[in-house]
């Protein structure tokens, strides 16, 4: 499914959405028997050494079309996407969905427990070696709000991967277990000698907290974990009611990347807010803070009504940066959903992430501001 292109004003300039600007990300759903793919969000990258991009998808639906039973879409809870962009620019993306000894769909990464599953999120590289985290998952009581609860975090690392995502060796480490009440998932990034792994702590105000685990101790990630306590100091294991609160509210899902020709940090997030339209920019001298104020960055328009892609239904999220593909501007994705799953199957706009690609606010970019997106 192609991106429609459009023109946006913002800051006193007209920039495109969608993928007329050379590599700019896109999603196309593709149909096949067992391996068509059909939609899925998360939608995080990591860059590869030879130029490629690893994608990690959240809930994906296959197949030759979209089904939903019994208002439950059919789908498998983690997938894998790779795509490279040659000298021309143009950009391609494979996807690859897991089969069992059946032929049958399965989730990428295999739960190291029963009744549970894996939202795949964020990742890095670390030397040869491809790191994942993996948020634990479980179902609750159907009179529970959202029908499922979190239960732990772990790390899957992918040892020197070929192209071949389906051939890769997986090993699965634990992080930290359930009943922590945070887990470290939410974005996760290199930073000199250590991985920072964010976490969204579920209690309270729901805070952002920080967690890190030197690159030579990944091997052993729950050992060698480490968080920044209230006091400003990196404390061996992970107390979230001793933690810092690195940004407040949190998110379960945003980007947090460092930028060196502008020297800061950049975290890339939807508006905590339930439902919010907005997706924000916060900038800060460390990963770790102190955050700027969020400043709106783009408005969705498929939560905007007049736009012809909105529905009352539709909600959006997963919002997060992909530096890789920027030349001097910015790029992010997001994705959109139904509160009324049935859609899916038929409302065939929504459900896959977008990408946006704009200048670089004034904010970040040391230019005069000439108004506010």
């Amino acid at each position: 499914m192609a991106f429609a292109a459009a023109m946006i004003l913002c800051c006193g300039r007209a920039w495109a959405v969608g993928p007329d600007a050379a590599c700019t990300p896109r999603f196309p759903l593709q149909t096949g028997k067992t391996d068509g793919w059909l939609g899925a969000d998360a939608a995080y990258s990591i860059p590869q050494p030879n130029g490629a991009d690893v994608w990690v998808f959240g809930d994906t639906l296959y197949g030759p079309r979209r089904v939903v039973r019994d208002k439950a879409p059919v789908m498998v809870h983690n997938t894998i996407g790779i795509s490279t962009c040659g000298a021309s620019g143009r950009w391609r993306i494979r996807y690859f969905i897991r089969k069992d000894a059946q032929g049958r769909p399965v989730s990428f990464f295999k739960p190291r427990h029963p009744h549970t599953w894996y939202w795949a999120l964020d990742g890095f590289r670390a030397g040869d070696d491809l790191w994942i985290t993996l948020l634990c998952v479980h179902a609750t009581d159907k009179s529970s709000a959202m029908g499922f609860a979190t239960c732990g975090t772990d790390l899957a690392r992918i040892e020197s991967p070929g192209p071949d995502p389906l051939r890769w060796k997986i090993s699965y480490l634990p992080l930290v277990a359930d009943g922590a009440g945070a887990y470290p998932s939410a974005t996760a990034v290199v930073d000199g000698r250590y991985a920072d792994i964010f976490a969204l702590d579920e209690r309270g105000a729901r805070p952002l907290i920080a967690s890190r685990a030197p690159l030579r101790g990944l091997t052993a990630p729950r050992k060698n974990l480490e968080y920044l306590a209230r006091d400003g100091q990196w404390r061996n294991g992970f107390d979230p009611g001793d933690a810092q609160e690195v940004m407040s509210p949190g998110i379960s899902e945003l980007s947090i990347r460092y930028h060196p020709r502008l020297k800061q940090w950049m975290a890339v997030m939807f508006d905590p807010q339930a439902f919010s339209s907005h997706i924000l920019l916060r900038t800060a001298p460390t990963a770790t803070g102190p955050w700027s104020a969020g400043q709106i960055l783009y408005t969705v328009p498929e939560m905007q009504p007049g736009d012809p892609r909105y529905d009352k239904d539709n909600f959006c999220y997963a919002a997060k940066e992909h530096p890789e593909f920027e030349h001097g501007d910015l790029v992010f994705t997001y994705v959109c959903n139904t509160l009324t799953p049935p859609k899916l199957a038929t409302e065939m706009g929504i459900y896959f992430p977008r990408a946006v690609r704009m200048p670089m606010p004034a904010m970040v970019s040391g230019e005069r501001s000439t108004g506010k997106p």
